[in-house]
């Protein structure tokens, strides 16, 4: 267990925007962030950060919080997690009590196997180091390949044993279980035979973007055809090769800060681009890009620059990979090396100035690149030319920003010698062609559709809870100058209401008004949560609200976080571009608390008001008189209420 101390010392410390700008681009929206949501599929943000509140809000998924929540629910952290990534994140020396045979057993799968590849990293860098043989063959191999001891350390590079069950025999020595293992894919288990995965070849430990170990690609050294030049771990509940870069955890924030992300094929090419002083470059490991893993680099930049080896592989590789990158939105340059060379090798032989000026020199506009691989093959072939221009506008079809495929049509045009006209008619009818397909299933235009379900009724009482729980969090301890109509009789014997300015705290004003009309919070939430804002006003004079959310149980901040984030949707579309200035709630605290509450009322007493009417129709012989006396002093009390509010209610 995590002490308390250590737990706020964190909270204190952490600032929201700072823990989620590294694995968010964010942008400055006001006085709040913006960028794309993380956990959706988006072009438009909708995911909002405020510094003030210290919280976040997804307006795509609902999900919303604290620093702690978002890793919980980013990286899939558990609570103490969380708080030790925050904790080395901020250099912050955390008191912990050692976990008890029970509560280890009680941790999820997905812990163990965190905890089992954190082990086997830790294993294998110890024998590349420490031991005869980590050092004559694995540490020798690295350094053959040019990596210094600082770029070993920095990927956390390792060596396997050529030993068939040295580094199962370890973990199982230290307490792990073997069926982790077996699920880690780290031993393969055959009846009562296990063998380790990745004996005899050099380790590659494959991060998440928060840098936790989901799984291992592994080179054997010894030349042996029956098996394959790299090993990867199998799929498992932690490691998913289609949503996983190598490298994205040393580069998010390079690639954030350069606003462009170099793509490349394997591990050695990610560490040898590092090592010269390039360091916002991933690889897809190997396999083939997926849009997962491209929207994987969306988060921190809408630009990719694709790498590849200067062979007829390396380009028709490239070139599949352009059209899933297009149809995700972004923007996409691609750069080859002269034959016979690979992003490792050449950056190896070359300077950073000159690997710099290489890459700017020679990264085209896919277009470009594409016209000048595929015209190179039609030479005077004019049915040849023909299907690269097809190609080339199959490509230009997949942008969703109509602008980016104009200009696109007119470079080709340039490019490949034929008119606009000619290029926007094909991207026509390929558009056409695509919508009829999608169409399909779609119901004819004017077709009357029944509706599926009903439109959703507004719940009237849940809106003004709401809104007094935020007034209660944003504006609790401030005093205003509220005005409230009191009944007085005049000179001729006339009820009248007259004007009565009191001073008061927001929470007292509430508290009160609630309190004397005997009002409760129908929501169970926004009752918890009422009794312990006022609770925690009553008791604390300098209440704050991030001092408040990061002290309160996980499930109550992600309410929280819902209802002051609520508000901030307008920012995303912009409004004050358009002219449209929302009226800032700080510059009515007091209208719109008493406003809140008077409508609540009127609210309650309609709803009184029916279970009379009810009442009435259901026992018609019986206490009608009284029923209707009742009816009667509520609708006059509804009618004084909307004398105060000033509209007809």
């Amino acid at each position: 267990m995590i002490s308390q101390s250590s737990i706020e010392q964190v909270f204190e410390t952490a600032r929201v925007e700072e823990v989620i700008g590294d694995f968010v681009q964010l942008k400055k929206s006001g006085s709040n962030y913006k960028g794309l949501s993380p956990f959706s599929d988006e072009r438009s943000p909708s995911f909002m950060v405020s510094p003030v509140k210290q919280i976040w809000k997804d307006f795509s998924t609902g999900k919303g919080g604290t620093s702690v929540s978002f890793l919980m629910e980013h990286e899939h952290f558990t609570y103490p997690e969380a708080i030790k990534y925050l904790a080395k994140k901020y250099n912050i020396e955390i008191e912990e009590t050692v976990q008890s045979d029970e509560q280890k057993q009680q941790a999820n799968e997905k812990e163990s196997l965190y905890l089992v590849s954190e082990f086997a990293n830790t294993y294998f860098k110890n024998i590349l180091h420490k031991t005869g043989q980590g050092k004559s063959i694995g540490l020798s191999y690295f350094k053959e390949r040019g990596f210094t001891e600082d770029t070993i350390k920095q990927f956390d590079l390792g060596y396997s044993l050529n030993e068939w069950q040295a580094f199962t025999d370890e973990a199982l020595k230290k307490g792990y279980n073997i069926d982790y293992l077996a699920k880690s894919g780290l031993t393969i288990v055959k009846g009562e035979k296990r063998f380790d995965r990745f004996k005899g070849r050099v380790m590659f430990p494959i991060k998440s973007m928060s840098g936790r170990v989901l799984g291992f690609g592994g080179r054997i050294l010894i030349a042996d055809k029956k098996a394959a030049k790299y090993v990867n771990s199998p799929e498992s509940d932690i490691y998913h090769k289609s949503n996983v870069l190598y490298g994205i955890y040393q580069a998010k924030q390079a690639i954030a800060k350069e606003d462009n992300c170099y793509l490349v094929e394997g591990y050695t090419d990610v560490i040898q681009f590092h090592q010269a002083g390039i360091t916002n470059v991933v690889s897809s490991s190997g396999t083939a890009l997926t849009p997962q893993q491209i929207r994987l680099i969306n988060r921190l930049t809408n630009n990719i620059t694709v790498l590849f080896d200067g062979d007829a592989a390396g380009m028709r590789a490239s070139i599949r990979g352009i059209d899933l990158i297009l149809e995700q939105g972004m923007n996409v340059r691609v750069c080859g090396f002269p034959e016979g060379e690979d992003p490792d090798s050449f950056a190896k032989q070359n300077t950073l100035e000159e690997l710099t000026h290489y890459l700017e020199s020679n990264s085209k506009d896919f277009i470009q690149f594409k016209a000048s691989i595929l015209f190179e093959d039609t030479k005077n072939d004019p049915i040849k030319k023909a299907e690269t221009v097809k190609d080339i506008i199959q490509s230009i079809s997949k942008i969703p920003d109509p602008i980016k495929r104009e200009i696109y049509i007119q470079e080709c045009s340039r490019i490949m010698d034929i008119s606009e006209q000619v290029l926007f008619t094909s991207l026509a009818q390929l558009g056409q062609k695509n919508k009829e397909q999608k169409s399909k299933d779609k119901p004819k235009a004017f077709e009357v559709i029944k509706p599926k379900a009903s439109v959703k009724k507004v719940d009237v009482q849940y809106l003004l809870e709401r809104k007094l729980i935020e007034s209660l969090l944003l504006y609790g301890n401030k005093v205003e100058d509220f005005e409230d109509l009191i009944m007085k009789e005049n000179e001729k014997g006339d009820i009248v209401l007259e004007p009565v300015i009191q001073q008061a705290k927001v929470f007292e004003k509430i508290f009160l008004d609630l309190q004397e009309d005997e009002m409760e919070f129908s929501n169970s939430h926004f009752k918890t949560i009422y009794y312990t804002v006022i609770d925690a006003l009553n008791q604390n004079p300098d209440f704050e609200l991030k001092t408040f959310i990061n002290t309160i149980d996980y499930d109550m901040a992600y309410e929280i976080s819902n209802i002051l984030m609520e508000d901030e949707r307008y920012t995303l579309d912009d409004w004050e571009r358009m002219n449209i200035i929302p009226k800032k709630k700080q510059d009515g605290i007091a209208q719109l608390v008493s406003e809140t509450i008077l409508t609540l009322r009127c609210f309650l007493i309609d709803q009184k008001i029916l279970e009379f009417q009810k009442e009435t129709l259901q026992n018609k012989t019986q206490t009608n008189r009284n029923i209707l006396e009742e009816v009667k002093e509520y609708s006059g009390l509804k009618m004084l209420l909307s004398r105060k509010l000033n509209r007809a209610l």
